[in-house]
This record gives C-alpha cells, sequence and structure tokens, in this order.
C-alpha cells in the first residue's frame, strides 16, 4: 500500500470518531507502530486534531479541532451529503440558499458522473419536503450557473419560456435568486442587449464559454427585487385580495416576497396576483387565522370545496 493510499486509508478510520488503539491501527494498516506515529504526525500537519494515549494501552482518537480539515468521503456519504444540500438549496431551510447553494457547487464539481447520476436518480426517486411543490432544478445545471455568476464567465443554454417557445440564449450571468420555491437567473442577455430573469427549472444544456467577462451594474442594484418587479409586471390568471386576522408584519413573513401586504385595523390587507389558487390556499391554511376573500369568486369556490373535503374525513359523532 503506497503512503498515500495509507493516509486515506487511516484517515477513513480515524474519522469514525471512535477510539483506536495503536496496536489494532498498526494491524489494519499493516505498518509498525513508529510508521504509524509518523502517520499520525501527518495528519495533524494537515489540521486533524488527533489526540494520543502512550503506553502498552495506548491509542488515536480523531477530535474536532478549530478548523474543518479536508473530509474523505465514501461514495454513499457524498450522495448522501449532496442530495441534503440540494434539499436545503431549494428554500427549505429559509435564509441558507445562497450559502448551501455554494456548498452544493463545489461538492458537485468534485463528483466523478456516476455519482452526479445516482444524486439526480436518488432526487427523482424522493417525495418533496412537507410544503415544497417546487419545480424540479437539474443539480448540474444550477451548479453550472452558480459557477458561472462567481466566475464571471459567459454561458450558453437552451430555454424554454413561458408559453412554451424554446430559443438558445447567451447571458452574462450575475446571480442566482431563490424565490417561493423557485431559483431564478439574473442575467444579462446578449442578442437582446437588456437584463432579464430566467426560470431555472426551463434551462438546460448549459454550455461555458471558458471566457471572462466585465460585470455590468444590474439596475437598482438587487437582483431579488429586479426578479420581483419583472413576476409583478406579467399578467397573472387570478388577482387575489385577501382580509386576514393577523398583524401585518406575521403575514409578511409568509408572503411578502410575492404579495404586497397593508395594515388594516387589527389585521392587514392582502393583494397577491397568482397563476394558480393552490398557493393562497396553502398559505390561508398556514396561518390558521380568520379571514375574508374579497376577490376572486374562484378562490371562495375552492376555499368551499376544500371544506366539505375536510369535513368529510373527520368522523361524525
Amino acid at each position: 500500500m503506497s503512503t498515500s493510499a495509507r493516509m486515506l486509508r487511516l484517515l477513513s478510520l480515524l474519522q469514525t470518531h471512535r477510539y483506536w488503539p495503536g496496536a489494532e491501527l498498526s494491524e489494519r494498516l499493516e505498518v509498525s507502530p513508529r510508521t504509524l506515529r509518523r502517520d499520525i504526525d501527518r495528519l495533524r500537519e494537515l489540521g486533524y486534531a488527533v489526540d494520543a494515549v502512550r503506553g502498552v494501552a495506548g491509542g488515536y482518537q480523531l477530535r474536532a479541532g478549530g478548523q474543518l480539515p479536508p473530509l474523505l468521503l465514501d461514495d454513499d456519504e457524498a450522495v448522501a451529503i449532496g442530495v441534503a444540500l440540494r434539499t436545503a438549496a431549494s428554500g427549505a431551510v429559509a435564509g441558507a440558499e445562497e450559502i448551501t447553494l455554494g456548498a452544493l457547487t463545489k461538492v458537485i464539481a468534485l463528483m466523478p458522473p456516476r455519482l452526479r447520476h445516482r444524486m439526480d436518480a436518488l432526487r427523482s426517486q424522493t417525495d418533496g419536503a412537507p410544503w415544497s411543490g417546487g419545480p424540479a432544478v437539474d443539480a448540474t445545471v444550477l451548479t453550472a450557473l452558480a459557477q458561472a455568476c462567481r466566475d464571471d464567465e459567459p454561458v450558453a443554454f437552451d430555454y424554454t419560456t413561458r408559453d412554451g417557445t424554446a430559443s438558445r440564449r447567451r447571458v452574462e450571468p450575475h446571480r442566482l435568486v431563490s424565490l417561493g420555491l423557485r431559483w431564478y437567473l439574473v442575467a444579462w442577455d446578449r442578442d437582446r442587449q437588456d437584463w432579464r430573469s430566467f426560470r431555472v427549472d426551463r434551462v438546460s444544456e448549459v454550455t461555458p464559454s471558458g471566457q471572462r467577462f466585465r460585470p455590468r451594474e444590474l439596475p437598482g442594484g438587487d437582483a431579488v427585487a429586479f426578479v420581483q418587479s419583472g413576476i409583478r409586471s406579467m399578467a397573472q390568471r387570478y388577482d387575489v385580495r385577501l382580509r386576514i386576522a393577523l398583524p401585518a408584519d406575521v403575514v409578511e413573513a409568509e408572503v411578502g416576497r410575492w404579495a404586497t401586504v397593508t395594515p388594516d385595523g387589527d389585521g392587514c390587507r392582502v393583494h397577491l396576483p397568482t397563476d394558480s389558487l393552490a398557493w393562497p390556499l396553502l398559505v390561508l391554511a398556514r396561518l390558521d387565522a380568520d379571514f375574508i376573500v374579497d376577490d376572486p369568486p374562484e378562490l371562495r369556490a375552492a376555499i368551499a370545496s376544500a371544506a366539505e373535503r375536510f369535513a368529510r374525513a373527520v368522523p361524525q359523532t
């Protein structure tokens, strides 16, 4: 066994964080106690905090250090971490999307193709977390766009618009934005010579250019506000208006990114343009407060239908 292979094997054993008698480690690695001590010293130089107990019954144990050293993961562990990071990046953990995406980008970049396929297969065969339901985003596409934003690298990709029109786009990526269980790419469209936001779930076949561009200044400077403005300017199927018996800040924490919330006495008024009534139904169920639907009539009908269905599920006494 080569020195590098032996070091990786030693690290893999120590990362179980159990106490290892020196004699047992020497036997597993097929080395002398003196060679084992040298290998332990090399790990310490790399930043791994390895405690040692001297004597006949002495041994070694890895403990948490002040800094996070490199980790050694087997295939199953790498896939599990990738799937967990992707779930968090989808918005399951509020406020952690951008940080998690950075970590996911690094993990995906180091994965061989076979592990990327396993991760995507596991994701596709796993039900979403409660209150999820956002469109599926290809992990490779997401991380490729994140890397392009980071490196100021122009990319080209296939894009399908809202009405189903397919085209090839050439853009200068600026920022990824997570809103309402969807990912958006804010970028300068080179062919249209203007800023655009793209739904990442509608992006495929990302091709890096291998070049660099000088970043432009985004109008307003806020990528989230840019995406929100674009969404609000689009014609929506329903114009939902509600009165909810909760303080405005409580409701805004739930829907503020997608709706306009204004105080109204002890409660608030909510204006929520949407293409689907499923979202306002979900919001009202989560808020658990009295409310009045001012518009549209279709939402009142959907609530009545849902109420009847839930009532039928409750045993009558």
